[in-house]
């Protein structure tokens, strides 16, 4: 395997990215990630350099805190569970902020999402902590963790699989450097199938039965879609990231070469040699686990199941080997910050613009009428440009939201006419748009939603789904642009060429000209539908709105 960039945590390494192009200079900018995750809180800093642009590794975290520990009665994070991972998130936020970090992107995982209560826990890290958290779904995860691998790892066009296994679920990928051909979680983790499968130690011969059929059937599935995502007789290799697999391979590397290489990136174990440990795991106690190479008091509690669903997806690939790559999640949510921030270009612009292509290729697949769908999104734009600053003072990353409501508003339609506004918000909110944090996608869902009909109530249990009063105000706002930007393509026709807004602080008016595109068309519905729908707009921002045809 080659062009692995090592980590260590003696001597920062640096992610050269030196054939991309930043979009302009500026200093030095650090920056922290935090991963959430069920087992564990990862936390990295690093100092990004946006003139290469490249970004070292400066420090850090990270702490066992056991999310995953539910509370059996509730289904939620237990309160002991939530206690850990506050003190261990204050720690991580102290330490980002003595080393001057611009920002802290967190990002929470499996335990968070799937908990009762896991709203309520970001918002009293959020309270208690000052953090925001940004949950994300599998898919996201998987998508983020790509960018992560990428950094570290150059695939020359060939694809590569890649596995993380986690304390919830298991993400598997196939890309080749450019966009991902396959992108999956699953939810089986190491924390999670201890919990539910194993109470003996050793593990028993039932135990470890079931253990491993239900592995192998939860994974069959995106083992096969990944298989059918490569070409006849294309060769395949397998990475692998994740504290479970580090692990496997410091207790491998140490019977095999009698010390644990320093760092484990670039590391290649064979599927005998994983088999080998699956067998030698299983016959072993909490105590003789323990006292293997690596192996911390909390992942010989759970290593036995991570290695089961290692050796089983190695298995249903049809895997020989896997190299270790010790860049993931964390990496790639720097990466994904990079990007966002305008600083990486070129040869990774294709995951720059992953919100844009994710919401046509949906709009494709719930078959909206694109062309309309695009005249409205840009009656949004226009609005919300020539809004900006008298009625609003909401930002560019307000602004991207709206535009995928505009371009996805029809989209229940696919499901009904009847209704189709509400159905748009289900197909928005559980499509799992990748690049997009689930706060992020409730936002667009609930714009979407009320681009039409009945205005936000806080009965609805969507609006009630918005976190905060700031969610709440952005969507309410946005959605009565969306109903103007609607209105003014009432026959579908593009029938308005533009528009002209003048705002009148001392009479709160706000005057549109409307420029017809057809000659001697009086655009007649689209006025009279602006009238119509006007009474939301005029109550969120408290203004008169008269439009008129521009001479």
């Amino acid at each position: 395997m080659t062009g692995i960039t090592s980590i260590r945590e003696s001597s920062p390494t640096m992610t050269d990215f030196s054939n991309f192009a930043p979009s302009e200079i500026t200093s030095d900018r650090i920056l922290a990630a935090i991963d959430v995750g069920t087992n564990s809180i990862h936390m990295v800093v690093v100092k990004i350099q946006p003139d290469l642009p490249a970004f070292t590794i400066v420090d850090r975290e990270k702490e066992t805190v056991r999310l995953g520990d539910f509370n059996n009665d509730t289904g939620g994070l237990s309160e002991t569970a939530m206690e850990r991972a506050i003190k261990a998130l204050k720690r991580c936020c102290a330490i980002a902020t003595s080393l001057q970090a611009e920002d802290i992107v967190a990002v929470a995982t499996s335990a968070v999402r799937e908990a009762s209560n896991g709203q309520e826990f970001i918002e009293r890290v959020y309270n208690e902590v000052g953090l925001a958290i940004n949950l994300i779904s599998g898919t996201e995860e998987a998508r983020r963790i790509y960018l992560g691998v990428l950094s570290g790892v150059e695939f020359n066009g060939q694809p590569h699989a890649i596995i993380d296994i986690g304390g919830g679920s298991t993400e598997l990928i196939l890309g080749t450097g450019e966009p991902h051909r396959f992108l999956s979680s699953t939810k089986v983790g190491a924390v999670r199938l201890t919990a539910q499968f194993v109470s003996t130690d050793p593990i028993s011969d039932d135990e470890f039965s079931t253990l491993r059929a239900y592995v192998r059937g939860m994974l069959e599935p995106n083992t096969t879609g990944l298989k059918h995502n490569l070409r006849p007789e294309e060769p395949i290799q397998l990475l692998g990231t994740s504290g479970t697999i580090e692990c496997l391979a410091a207790v491998i590397a140490a019977e095999r070469l009698g010390l644990v290489p320093d760092p484990l990136n670039g590391f290649q174990m064979t599927y005998e040699e994983v088999s080998h440990q699956v067998e030698t795991l299983r016959q072993a106690t909490y105590a003789e686990r323990l006292a293997l190479p690596e192996m911390s008091p909390r992942r010989a509690e759970i290593i036995v199941a991570g290695a089961v669903i290692l050796q089983e997806t190695m298995d249903l690939l049809g895997a020989e080997s896997i190299t270790i790559c010790e860049r993931a999640l964390r990496e790639g949510v720097v990466v994904d910050w990079m990007l966002t921030h305008g600083l990486i270009e070129d040869r990774m612009q294709f995951q720059k613009s992953v919100r844009q292509r994710n919401v046509l290729k949906t709009a494709k697949k719930y078959k909206v009428h694109l062309d309309r769908s695009k005249r409205v999104a840009q009656f949004a734009m226009d609005l919300f440009e020539q809004t900006q600053g008298s009625l609003h003072s909401w930002g560019n990353l307000e602004k991207e939201l709206l535009w995928a409501a505009a371009i996805l508003h029809n989209c229940g339609h696919f499901v009904s006419h009847s209704s189709h506004h509400k159905h748009s918000y289900y197909l928005i909110r559980h499509g799992e748009l990748l690049g997009y944090t689930e706060t992020e996608l409730e936002a667009i869902a609930n714009i979407a939603r009320y681009h039409r009909k009945s205005a936000p109530k806080k009965k609805h249990d969507n609006y009630r789904n918005l976190p905060t009063r700031y969610h709440r105000q952005m969507s309410t706002h946005l959605s009565a642009l969306l109903r103007l930007a609607v209105a003014l393509d009432r026959r579908g026709i593009g029938a308005v060429e533009s528009i002209h807004c003048d705002f009148d602080a001392d009479a709160h008016r706000l005057t549109m000209a409307v420029r017809t595109a057809i000659p001697g068309d009086d655009c007649a519905s689209e006025l009279w539908n602006l009238d119509y729908k006007k009474a939301y707009f005029e109550q969120v921002f408290e203004v008169q709105l008269v439009a008129h045809l521009m001479s």
